[in-house]
């Protein structure tokens, strides 16, 4: 065998382990990329990210980078690896797709891990069930791929996904990290029922109704479990009996998800999306004390956003399309590009579900909350206004019920050859929270050279707030902007 040894090997392991670790994986798991130089840390880009780092990388490119990546195609090589990790004690970082950028990509947390690439080759939809509303999926399959599933077989009239932001990531790797979509089905991890486990033994674990046998079936005892069909009721009761342990891997390195079970939504009957503009900064904390008591009573159903007037701008154009600075974008110049798009300082995007009766009284309670407190809102339907006046509405119009997209990669071009960081803290919804949160992080972000793009997703109880950090892509930054990220 050709030299095994990597850029950066695992903290504690030779030269020689790692290559008898490699040697031994090839042999059922044929495809193994070693990291030898930095000639192979190409960046890539958002539906081809890079396995063996952080394409938006803050520190060194080499800092948090893999020894290799290995692309298992079956659950049985997931096994035979895992097992080998262990033998050999060699750390290994499972992805789905690595599409998370912003938040690592990839990128293992120790440096020299071997990464496991589960979605390159295990990208099935194993079941799409309309009596029960489920699909069971493996780590490849992406959102889009999910709809375009319901599309091609009838069926997007009967279920809808639940999609986030963009359509590439992965419905398992994304529902484990506990993200978010935008219908009533927006929390992934709530509406997720029955998970396929490797551990770190290399032994399978079945959760919920999956850890009991399908009744009657034929296979029983003569294959692999992997291989068995699930019990019938795997997909519906999500806890089964006894402790419930779905939530010891999510955000974890617990064991490695090779199977998911998510609820599908069904079609409500009926939809409208809706843009509210909440006109200045000192509405915010009216406009997040209004939504509190419509999103508990499920007045408001879905998970609705609350942008600031950048993130939209961003959709919109780039930053020199609004001005010739380069310092951070004051709030007369805010105010100015909120007006030129017909937009306010801050924008709440929300949809009403079912049929038409509910959908009239339910619009009536919305407005009328908003109307009542905030003068100078506005009240704006997709097919009011052309599609080209309001892009940011139209696409969450798609997004909110459930049509993927891939629309909100445009603001990541805010600044030529752009790049971003992200971080989302969470907060109660309360309009003296949502000020705080904004003043804080809007203050670091200028005080670092940097324009605050943020938005308000609003769960049932609490509110994520998405604060992206758009940067100079790390390839053209110099060593001042590394230091103000």
């Amino acid at each position: 065998m050709a030299s095994t040894r990597p850029l950066a090997l695992p903290p504690g392991v030779s030269e020689s382990v790692f290559h008898n670790f490699i040697e031994r994986i090839t042999r059922t798991a044929p495809d193994v990329t070693i990291v030898r130089s930095k000639d192979q840390l190409p960046d890539g880009g958002y539906l081809e990210p890079p396995s063996s780092h952080d394409p938006f990388y803050v520190q060194d490119k080499d800092h948090f980078i893999a020894s290799a990546f290995v692309c298992p195609r079956t659950v049985d090589e997931v096994q035979d690896i895992v097992r080998a990790a262990g033998d050999f004690e060699i750390p290994i970082w499972p992805t789905s797709l690595g599409r998370n950028l912003g938040y690592g990509g990839a990128a293992p947390r120790v440096r020299g891990s071997v990464v496991l690439n589960l979605g390159k080759h295990m990208n099935r939809i194993l079941e799409v069930n309309v009596e029960g509303a489920y699909a069971l999926v493996e780590p490849g399959v992406t959102f889009e791929a999910l709809h375009n599933y319901l599309v091609e077989h009838n069926l997007r009239d009967k279920l809808w996904v639940d999609v986030p932001d963009l359509a590439g990531g992965s419905v398992l790797g994304n529902t484990l990290e506990r993200g978010v979509g935008y219908t009533p089905y927006g929390d992934h991890f709530m509406m997720h029922s029955g998970m396929e486990v490797v551990l770190a033994n290399g032994e399978l674990l079945r959760t919920g109704m999956g850890a009991l046998p399908a009744p009657k079936s034929e296979t029983e005892g003569t294959t692999k479990l992997h291989e068995e069909p699930g019990n019938k009721c795997w997909q519906l009761f999500p806890y089964g009996f006894g402790p419930y342990n779905d939530g010891l891997f999510s955000q974890s390195n617990l064991g490695i998800v090779t199977k998911l079970g998510l609820g599908l939504m069904p079609n409500p009957g009926g939809y409208q999306a809706y843009l509210i503009t909440i006109p200045g900064d000192e509405d915010l904390h009216k406009a997040v004390e209004i939504i509190r008591p419509l999103r508990l009573n499920n007045v408001i159903q879905n998970v609705p956003t609350l942008r600031y007037v950048l993130l939209d701008a961003g959709m919109m154009g780039h930053k020199s399309d609004y001005t010739s600075s380069t310092d951070p974008i004051d709030d007369a110049t805010a105010d100015a590009i909120g007006k030129k798009l017909n937009l306010g300082r801050w924008n709440f995007y929300g949809a009403l579900y079912g049929p038409e009766e509910i959908r009239t009284a339910t619009w009536k309670l919305i407005k009328s909350a908003f109307s009542s407190a905030i003068p100078g809102a506005q009240f704006i339907f997709p097919e009011d206004v052309p599609a080209d006046a309001q892009p940011v509405l139209h696409n969450r119009a798609n997004v909110l019920q459930g049509i993927p997209s891939y629309e909100e990669l445009r603001w990541v071009d805010w600044v030529p050859n752009g790049a971003h960081v992200a971080f989302s803290p969470i907060s109660r919804i309360s309009g003296g929270d949502a000020q705080r949160q904004y003043a804080l992080a809007k203050r670091r972000c200028t005080d670092a050279g940097f324009d605050y793009m943020g938005t308000f997703a609003v769960g049932l109880r609490e509110m994520h707030h998405i604060v992206e950090v758009v940067s100079i892509a790390p390839t053209r930054r110099r060593g001042g902007g590394r230091r103000r990220l």
